[in-house]
Protein backbone atom coordinates (compact mmCIF):
# COMPACT_ATOMS: atom_id res chain seq x y z
CA UNK A 1 0.00 0.00 0.00
CA UNK A 2 1.21 3.53 -0.97
CA UNK A 3 1.29 5.86 2.00
CA UNK A 4 1.41 10.15 1.53
CA UNK A 5 1.81 11.53 4.71
CA UNK A 6 4.10 14.46 3.35
CA UNK A 7 1.94 14.86 0.39
CA UNK A 8 -0.58 15.02 2.78
CA UNK A 9 0.92 17.74 4.99
CA UNK A 10 1.65 19.91 1.83
CA UNK A 11 -1.08 19.74 0.58
CA UNK A 12 -2.32 20.95 3.77
CA UNK A 13 -0.27 23.79 3.55
CA UNK A 14 -0.14 24.88 0.18
CA UNK A 15 -4.45 25.48 0.74
CA UNK A 16 -2.76 28.55 3.14
CA UNK A 17 -1.13 30.26 0.17
CA UNK A 18 -2.53 28.59 -3.01
CA UNK A 19 -5.77 28.55 -3.96
CA UNK A 20 -7.32 25.30 -3.61
CA UNK A 21 -3.31 24.06 -2.64
CA UNK A 22 -2.65 23.27 -6.40
CA UNK A 23 -1.63 26.06 -9.12
CA UNK A 24 -3.56 24.24 -12.09
CA UNK A 25 -6.85 22.69 -10.53
CA UNK A 26 -6.66 19.38 -12.35
CA UNK A 27 -4.14 18.77 -9.87
CA UNK A 28 -6.57 18.70 -6.86
CA UNK A 29 -7.88 15.34 -7.74
CA UNK A 30 -11.05 16.55 -6.69
CA UNK A 31 -12.60 14.45 -9.32
CA UNK A 32 -11.18 11.31 -8.05
CA UNK A 33 -10.99 11.94 -4.39
CA UNK A 34 -7.94 11.71 -2.33
CA UNK A 35 -5.43 14.11 -1.99
CA UNK A 36 -2.93 15.09 -4.97
CA UNK A 37 1.04 13.89 -4.79
CA UNK A 38 3.66 16.03 -4.67
CA UNK A 39 6.62 14.88 -6.58
CA UNK A 40 9.96 15.35 -6.17
CA UNK A 41 11.56 13.97 -9.60
CA UNK A 42 11.30 12.16 -12.52
CA UNK A 43 13.33 9.57 -14.60
CA UNK A 44 12.42 7.54 -17.87
CA UNK A 45 8.58 6.09 -17.21
CA UNK A 46 8.90 6.99 -13.90
CA UNK A 47 8.06 9.60 -11.11
CA UNK A 48 8.91 9.82 -7.67
CA UNK A 49 6.57 11.22 -4.56
CA UNK A 50 7.88 13.94 -1.59
CA UNK A 51 7.32 10.29 0.41
CA UNK A 52 9.56 7.91 -1.46
CA UNK A 53 7.28 5.94 -3.68
CA UNK A 54 7.58 5.16 -7.46
CA UNK A 55 5.08 5.77 -10.22
CA UNK A 56 4.89 4.27 -13.79
CA UNK A 57 3.06 7.30 -15.14
CA UNK A 58 1.09 8.18 -18.04
CA UNK A 59 0.91 11.83 -17.92
CA UNK A 60 3.77 12.74 -19.36
CA UNK A 61 3.72 16.42 -18.14
CA UNK A 62 0.46 16.31 -20.17
CA UNK A 63 1.46 15.06 -23.54
CA UNK A 64 5.50 16.60 -24.15
CA UNK A 65 7.71 14.10 -22.41
CA UNK A 66 7.58 11.79 -25.55
CA UNK A 67 11.01 10.16 -25.00
CA UNK A 68 10.14 9.83 -21.22
CA UNK A 69 11.35 12.30 -18.58
CA UNK A 70 14.62 14.25 -18.51
CA UNK A 71 16.11 12.58 -21.42
CA UNK A 72 19.81 13.07 -21.96
CA UNK A 73 18.80 14.84 -25.37
CA UNK A 74 17.05 17.49 -24.13
CA UNK A 75 19.06 17.54 -20.60
CA UNK A 76 22.56 18.09 -22.04
CA UNK A 77 20.89 20.70 -24.32
CA UNK A 78 19.65 22.78 -21.68
CA UNK A 79 22.73 22.47 -19.46
CA UNK A 80 25.02 23.44 -22.79
CA UNK A 81 22.53 26.48 -22.92
CA UNK A 82 22.36 27.29 -19.01
CA UNK A 83 26.10 29.60 -18.91
CA UNK A 84 25.10 31.59 -21.50
CA UNK A 85 22.51 33.57 -19.26
CA UNK A 86 18.87 32.53 -18.88
CA UNK A 87 16.88 34.96 -21.08
CA UNK A 88 18.25 38.16 -22.90
CA UNK A 89 15.07 40.13 -24.49
CA UNK A 90 16.79 40.05 -27.59
CA UNK A 91 16.67 37.91 -30.71
CA UNK A 92 19.15 34.93 -30.86
CA UNK A 93 20.40 32.50 -33.21
CA UNK A 94 18.16 29.36 -31.52
CA UNK A 95 14.54 31.68 -31.95
CA UNK A 96 15.33 31.44 -35.88
CA UNK A 97 16.47 27.77 -36.35
CA UNK A 98 13.68 27.24 -33.74
CA UNK A 99 11.43 28.47 -36.13
CA UNK A 100 12.97 27.17 -39.31
CA UNK A 101 12.85 23.24 -38.15
CA UNK A 102 8.64 24.08 -37.25
CA UNK A 103 8.44 25.17 -40.74
CA UNK A 104 10.28 22.05 -42.32
CA UNK A 105 7.98 19.83 -40.04
CA UNK A 106 4.52 21.03 -39.75
CA UNK A 107 2.29 21.34 -43.16
CA UNK A 108 0.16 24.08 -42.08
CA UNK A 109 3.05 26.71 -41.19
CA UNK A 110 4.76 29.00 -43.09
CA UNK A 111 5.74 31.39 -40.43
CA UNK A 112 5.70 30.95 -36.56
CA UNK A 113 5.60 33.08 -33.51
CA UNK A 114 6.26 31.65 -30.40
CA UNK A 115 5.34 32.87 -26.86
CA UNK A 116 5.27 31.50 -23.24
CA UNK A 117 2.41 28.77 -23.04
CA UNK A 118 -0.46 27.06 -25.42
CA UNK A 119 -3.16 29.49 -24.06
CA UNK A 120 -0.82 32.43 -25.21
CA UNK A 121 -1.18 30.51 -28.49
CA UNK A 122 -4.74 29.97 -28.80
CA UNK A 123 -5.56 33.69 -27.63
CA UNK A 124 -3.10 35.02 -29.80
CA UNK A 125 -4.28 32.91 -33.13
CA UNK A 126 -7.67 33.97 -32.95
CA UNK A 127 -7.21 37.64 -32.27
CA UNK A 128 -5.24 36.94 -35.50
CA UNK A 129 -7.77 35.51 -37.54
CA UNK A 130 -10.13 38.11 -36.54
CA UNK A 131 -7.55 40.85 -37.62
CA UNK A 132 -7.02 39.43 -41.13
CA UNK A 133 -10.58 38.34 -41.95
CA UNK A 134 -11.95 41.80 -40.26
CA UNK A 135 -14.82 39.82 -38.42
CA UNK A 136 -15.47 39.05 -34.72
CA UNK A 137 -17.00 35.70 -34.03
CA UNK A 138 -15.57 32.02 -34.45
CA UNK A 139 -16.91 29.18 -33.32
CA UNK A 140 -15.23 26.20 -31.48
CA UNK A 141 -16.67 22.62 -30.03
CA UNK A 142 -17.87 21.63 -26.58
CA UNK A 143 -15.60 19.46 -24.69
CA UNK A 144 -12.03 21.03 -26.63
CA UNK A 145 -10.36 23.11 -24.33
CA UNK A 146 -7.96 25.77 -26.35
CA UNK A 147 -6.78 27.50 -22.58
CA UNK A 148 -8.13 29.86 -19.70
CA UNK A 149 -8.78 33.13 -22.48
CA UNK A 150 -11.82 34.85 -22.27
CA UNK A 151 -13.29 33.58 -25.32
CA UNK A 152 -12.88 29.93 -25.06
CA UNK A 153 -14.64 29.39 -21.25
CA UNK A 154 -17.80 29.49 -23.22
CA UNK A 155 -20.66 26.70 -23.09
CA UNK A 156 -23.38 26.21 -25.65
CA UNK A 157 -26.52 28.10 -25.56
CA UNK A 158 -29.85 25.91 -25.60
CA UNK A 159 -29.59 25.13 -29.66
CA UNK A 160 -27.52 25.40 -32.06
CA UNK A 161 -27.35 28.29 -33.11
CA UNK A 162 -27.75 29.99 -29.84
CA UNK A 163 -25.03 32.26 -28.40
CA UNK A 164 -22.51 31.14 -25.93
CA UNK A 165 -22.94 32.04 -21.87
CA UNK A 166 -20.05 32.05 -19.56
CA UNK A 167 -18.66 29.30 -17.98
CA UNK A 168 -16.76 30.77 -15.49
CA UNK A 169 -17.46 34.51 -13.30
CA UNK A 170 -15.09 37.01 -15.00
CA UNK A 171 -16.03 36.48 -18.26
CA UNK A 172 -17.92 39.21 -19.88
CA UNK A 173 -21.32 38.20 -21.46
CA UNK A 174 -19.80 40.70 -24.56
CA UNK A 175 -17.16 38.35 -24.77
CA UNK A 176 -19.48 35.14 -24.83
CA UNK A 177 -21.66 36.83 -27.46
CA UNK A 178 -18.84 36.63 -30.25
CA UNK A 179 -18.45 32.83 -29.43
CA UNK A 180 -20.68 30.25 -30.87
CA UNK A 181 -20.38 26.49 -29.80
CA UNK A 182 -20.57 23.32 -31.75
CA UNK A 183 -21.01 19.75 -30.72
CA UNK A 184 -17.62 18.15 -31.75
CA UNK A 185 -17.76 15.73 -35.39
CA UNK A 186 -21.56 17.69 -35.95
CA UNK A 187 -20.56 19.46 -39.44
CA UNK A 188 -24.35 20.32 -39.80
CA UNK A 189 -24.44 22.21 -36.50
CA UNK A 190 -21.12 23.49 -37.85
CA UNK A 191 -22.99 24.65 -41.29
CA UNK A 192 -26.04 25.98 -39.19
CA UNK A 193 -23.95 28.36 -37.09
CA UNK A 194 -21.91 29.23 -40.68
CA UNK A 195 -25.59 30.16 -42.14
CA UNK A 196 -26.59 31.61 -39.26
CA UNK A 197 -23.80 34.04 -38.77
CA UNK A 198 -23.01 34.82 -42.58
CA UNK A 199 -20.16 36.69 -42.76
CA UNK A 200 -19.31 37.44 -39.33
CA UNK A 201 -16.77 34.41 -38.63
CA UNK A 202 -13.64 35.04 -38.19
CA UNK A 203 -11.97 31.27 -37.75
CA UNK A 204 -13.08 27.90 -36.41
CA UNK A 205 -10.95 26.22 -33.83
CA UNK A 206 -10.69 22.62 -32.67
CA UNK A 207 -8.56 19.95 -31.59
CA UNK A 208 -7.93 18.24 -34.28
CA UNK A 209 -7.79 15.18 -32.17
CA UNK A 210 -9.39 16.37 -28.86
CA UNK A 211 -7.95 15.37 -25.56
CA UNK A 212 -9.32 17.41 -23.57
CA UNK A 213 -13.04 15.53 -22.92
CA UNK A 214 -10.99 12.30 -22.72
CA UNK A 215 -9.58 11.42 -25.93
CA UNK A 216 -12.14 11.96 -29.01
CA UNK A 217 -11.08 10.89 -32.62
CA UNK A 218 -12.02 12.91 -35.34
CA UNK A 219 -14.95 11.23 -37.32
CA UNK A 220 -14.36 10.02 -40.98
CA UNK A 221 -14.61 13.46 -43.25
CA UNK A 222 -14.92 15.70 -40.50
CA UNK A 223 -11.49 17.59 -40.15
CA UNK A 224 -11.96 17.67 -44.26
CA UNK A 225 -15.48 18.75 -44.07
CA UNK A 226 -14.24 21.80 -41.37
CA UNK A 227 -11.51 22.80 -44.34
CA UNK A 228 -14.41 22.53 -47.12
CA UNK A 229 -16.23 24.96 -45.13
CA UNK A 230 -13.50 27.18 -44.25
CA UNK A 231 -12.27 27.73 -47.92
CA UNK A 232 -16.11 28.53 -49.30
CA UNK A 233 -16.80 30.92 -46.41
CA UNK A 234 -13.31 32.65 -45.84
CA UNK A 235 -13.25 31.35 -42.31
CA UNK A 236 -9.84 30.90 -40.53
CA UNK A 237 -9.45 26.77 -39.96
CA UNK A 238 -6.99 27.19 -36.53
CA UNK A 239 -5.70 23.33 -35.30
CA UNK A 240 -5.01 23.53 -31.80
CA UNK A 241 -2.42 21.08 -31.77
CA UNK A 242 -0.69 21.83 -28.37
CA UNK A 243 -1.30 18.41 -27.29
CA UNK A 244 -1.12 16.55 -30.30
CA UNK A 245 1.51 18.57 -32.32
CA UNK A 246 5.18 16.02 -32.84
CA UNK A 247 3.41 13.67 -30.54
CA UNK A 248 0.90 11.98 -33.26
CA UNK A 249 3.47 12.47 -36.22
CA UNK A 250 6.33 14.69 -37.00
CA UNK A 251 4.08 17.00 -38.25
CA UNK A 252 0.81 16.65 -35.93
CA UNK A 253 -2.13 15.56 -36.28
CA UNK A 254 -2.51 17.39 -39.31
CA UNK A 255 0.00 15.48 -41.29
CA UNK A 256 -1.83 12.07 -39.59
CA UNK A 257 -5.16 13.11 -40.95
CA UNK A 258 -4.11 14.90 -44.63
CA UNK A 259 -5.95 18.06 -43.62
CA UNK A 260 -4.05 21.33 -43.47
CA UNK A 261 -5.12 24.42 -41.66
CA UNK A 262 -4.60 27.73 -41.94
CA UNK A 263 -3.25 28.09 -38.50
CA UNK A 264 -1.83 26.17 -35.91
CA UNK A 265 -1.18 26.76 -32.03
CA UNK A 266 1.76 24.20 -30.58
CA UNK A 267 2.72 24.02 -27.06
CA UNK A 268 4.30 21.55 -24.62
CA UNK A 269 6.31 19.27 -26.78
CA UNK A 270 8.39 22.09 -28.36
CA UNK A 271 9.76 23.37 -25.40
CA UNK A 272 11.01 19.34 -24.78
CA UNK A 273 9.33 20.22 -21.35
CA UNK A 274 9.94 23.66 -21.00
CA UNK A 275 6.91 26.10 -20.53
CA UNK A 276 6.82 27.17 -23.99
CA UNK A 277 4.27 27.87 -26.79
CA UNK A 278 3.85 28.69 -30.86
CA UNK A 279 1.44 29.81 -33.29
CA UNK A 280 1.86 30.07 -37.30
CA UNK A 281 0.11 29.44 -40.29
CA UNK A 282 -0.06 30.93 -43.88
CA UNK A 283 2.76 33.45 -44.70
CA UNK A 284 -0.16 35.56 -45.99
CA UNK A 285 -1.88 35.78 -42.64
CA UNK A 286 1.07 35.94 -40.00
CA UNK A 287 2.56 38.65 -41.76
CA UNK A 288 -0.61 40.43 -39.95
CA UNK A 289 1.68 40.40 -36.72
CA UNK A 290 3.13 43.48 -35.28
CA UNK A 291 5.70 44.55 -36.39
CA UNK A 292 5.14 43.21 -40.00
CA UNK A 293 1.77 43.94 -39.37
CA UNK A 294 -1.11 45.60 -37.58
CA UNK A 295 -2.00 43.27 -34.87
CA UNK A 296 -0.57 43.36 -31.82
CA UNK A 297 1.18 40.80 -29.41
CA UNK A 298 4.10 40.69 -27.92
CA UNK A 299 6.29 38.92 -25.28
CA UNK A 300 9.22 39.73 -22.86
CA UNK A 301 10.47 36.30 -22.63
CA UNK A 302 9.05 34.69 -26.30
CA UNK A 303 11.98 32.70 -27.84
CA UNK A 304 13.56 32.26 -24.41
CA UNK A 305 17.05 30.58 -24.80
CA UNK A 306 16.62 27.52 -22.37
CA UNK A 307 13.20 26.53 -24.00
CA UNK A 308 14.53 26.49 -27.32
CA UNK A 309 17.17 25.12 -26.70
CA UNK A 310 15.43 22.11 -25.19
CA UNK A 311 12.75 22.54 -27.63
CA UNK A 312 14.96 22.02 -30.77
CA UNK A 313 16.95 18.83 -29.01
CA UNK A 314 13.34 17.45 -28.90
CA UNK A 315 12.47 18.31 -32.52
CA UNK A 316 15.51 17.54 -33.98
CA UNK A 317 15.42 13.88 -32.26
CA UNK A 318 11.89 13.12 -33.46
CA UNK A 319 12.49 14.73 -37.07
CA UNK A 320 15.54 12.10 -37.41
CA UNK A 321 14.31 9.31 -35.62
CA UNK A 322 10.98 8.60 -36.94
CA UNK A 323 11.24 4.84 -35.54
CA UNK A 324 9.64 6.70 -32.43
CA UNK A 325 6.16 6.62 -33.70
CA UNK A 326 6.32 3.28 -35.06
CA UNK A 327 7.14 2.32 -31.44
CA UNK A 328 4.74 4.12 -29.65
CA UNK A 329 1.61 2.93 -31.89
CA UNK A 330 3.51 -0.68 -30.70
CA UNK A 331 3.22 0.08 -27.13
CA UNK A 332 -0.34 1.81 -27.42
CA UNK A 333 -1.38 -1.07 -29.48
CA UNK A 334 -0.13 -3.28 -26.71
CA UNK A 335 -1.71 -1.57 -23.53
CA UNK A 336 -5.04 -0.92 -24.98
CA UNK A 337 -5.24 -4.61 -26.13
CA UNK A 338 -4.54 -5.98 -22.85
CA UNK A 339 -6.68 -4.07 -20.94
CA UNK A 340 -9.71 -4.89 -23.76
CA UNK A 341 -8.84 -8.28 -22.74
CA UNK A 342 -9.38 -7.23 -18.91
CA UNK A 343 -12.48 -5.70 -19.34
CA UNK A 344 -13.98 -8.05 -21.77
CA UNK A 345 -13.00 -10.84 -18.98
CA UNK A 346 -15.03 -8.97 -16.27
CA UNK A 347 -17.56 -7.64 -18.13
CA UNK A 348 -16.94 -4.29 -17.77
CA UNK A 349 -19.30 -1.49 -20.25
CA UNK A 350 -16.35 0.35 -21.36
CA UNK A 351 -15.01 1.93 -24.72
CA UNK A 352 -11.43 2.73 -25.30
CA UNK A 353 -10.62 5.52 -27.64
CA UNK A 354 -7.16 5.51 -29.38
CA UNK A 355 -5.00 7.92 -31.66
CA UNK A 356 -0.83 6.87 -31.78
CA UNK A 357 0.37 7.15 -28.03
CA UNK A 358 -2.92 8.97 -26.85
CA UNK A 359 -5.97 6.88 -25.43
CA UNK A 360 -8.80 7.14 -22.96
CA UNK A 361 -10.69 4.72 -20.81
CA UNK A 362 -14.48 5.40 -20.68
CA UNK A 363 -16.86 3.28 -18.31
CA UNK A 364 -19.55 2.91 -21.05
CA UNK A 365 -20.56 1.00 -23.70
CA UNK A 366 -21.80 4.00 -25.91
CA UNK A 367 -19.39 5.12 -28.39
CA UNK A 368 -17.27 8.25 -27.24
CA UNK A 369 -17.54 10.77 -29.77
CA UNK A 370 -18.61 14.00 -28.82
CA UNK A 371 -18.51 15.43 -25.15
CA UNK A 372 -21.76 14.71 -24.92
CA UNK A 373 -21.24 10.56 -25.34
CA UNK A 374 -18.30 11.20 -23.69
CA UNK A 375 -20.42 12.45 -20.20
CA UNK A 376 -22.55 8.96 -19.97
CA UNK A 377 -19.21 7.69 -18.77
CA UNK A 378 -19.69 6.44 -15.01
CA UNK A 379 -17.25 8.95 -13.20
CA UNK A 380 -17.89 7.46 -10.18
CA UNK A 381 -16.15 4.17 -11.21
CA UNK A 382 -12.96 5.89 -12.48
CA UNK A 383 -12.33 7.33 -9.46
CA UNK A 384 -12.41 4.58 -8.12
CA UNK A 385 -10.47 2.84 -10.99
CA UNK A 386 -7.98 5.83 -10.64
CA UNK A 387 -7.10 5.47 -6.86
CA UNK A 388 -7.25 1.17 -7.30
CA UNK A 389 -4.04 2.22 -10.31
CA UNK A 390 -2.21 4.40 -7.65
CA UNK A 391 -1.93 2.04 -5.28
CA UNK A 392 -0.44 0.07 -7.42
CA UNK A 393 2.12 2.70 -8.33
CA UNK A 394 0.37 3.41 -11.55
CA UNK A 395 -0.04 7.30 -12.35
CA UNK A 396 -2.95 8.43 -14.46
CA UNK A 397 -4.55 11.57 -14.88
CA UNK A 398 -6.92 12.26 -12.26
CA UNK A 399 -9.86 12.90 -14.22
CA UNK A 400 -11.98 11.32 -16.57
CA UNK A 401 -12.13 14.12 -18.90
CA UNK A 402 -8.42 13.76 -19.74
CA UNK A 403 -6.04 11.65 -22.52
CA UNK A 404 -3.52 9.50 -21.35
CA UNK A 405 0.09 9.74 -23.12
CA UNK A 406 2.45 7.11 -23.67
CA UNK A 407 6.31 7.51 -23.61
CA UNK A 408 9.17 5.35 -25.83
CA UNK A 409 10.33 4.92 -21.66
CA UNK A 410 7.32 2.40 -21.63
CA UNK A 411 9.08 -1.03 -22.19
CA UNK A 412 7.19 -4.48 -23.21
CA UNK A 413 7.57 -5.32 -19.56
CA UNK A 414 6.02 -2.20 -18.13
CA UNK A 415 3.22 -2.01 -20.73
CA UNK A 416 2.71 -5.70 -19.61
CA UNK A 417 2.87 -3.98 -15.58
CA UNK A 418 0.49 -1.62 -16.93
CA UNK A 419 -1.85 -4.28 -17.77
CA UNK A 420 -2.12 -6.20 -15.07
CA UNK A 421 -2.40 -3.53 -12.73
CA UNK A 422 -5.39 -2.39 -14.54
CA UNK A 423 -6.59 -6.20 -14.31
CA UNK A 424 -6.38 -5.75 -10.80
CA UNK A 425 -8.00 -2.31 -10.33
CA UNK A 426 -10.82 -3.32 -12.36
CA UNK A 427 -11.28 -5.87 -10.02
CA UNK A 428 -10.81 -3.76 -7.12
CA UNK A 429 -13.11 -0.91 -8.33
CA UNK A 430 -15.97 -3.35 -9.24
CA UNK A 431 -15.55 -5.27 -5.70
CA UNK A 432 -15.16 -8.23 -7.48
CA UNK A 433 -13.45 -10.66 -4.89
Amino acid sequence: MIQAPVSNELFERAQHTIPGGVNSPVRAFRAVGGNPRFMVSAKGPYMFDEDGNQYVEFINSWGPMILGHAPAVVQEAVMAAVPNSLSFGAPTRKEVEMAELIVSMVPGIEKVRMVNSGTEATMSAVRVARGYTGRSKFIKFEGCYHGHGDSFLISAGSGAITLGVPDSPGVTTGVAADTLTAPYNDLNAVQTLVDANKGEIAAIILEPVAGNMGLVVPEQGFLQGLRDICDKEGIVLIFDEVMTGFRLASGGAQQLYGVTPDMTTLGKIIGGGMPVGAYGGKAEIMNYVAPAGPVYQAGTLSGNPIAMSAGMAMLSHLKNNPEVYAQLEQTAARMVAGMEANMQKLGVKFTINRVGSMFSIFFTDKPVTDFESAKTSDTALFGKYFNAMLKRGIYLAPSQYEALFISTAITDELADQYIQANFEALQEALEIA
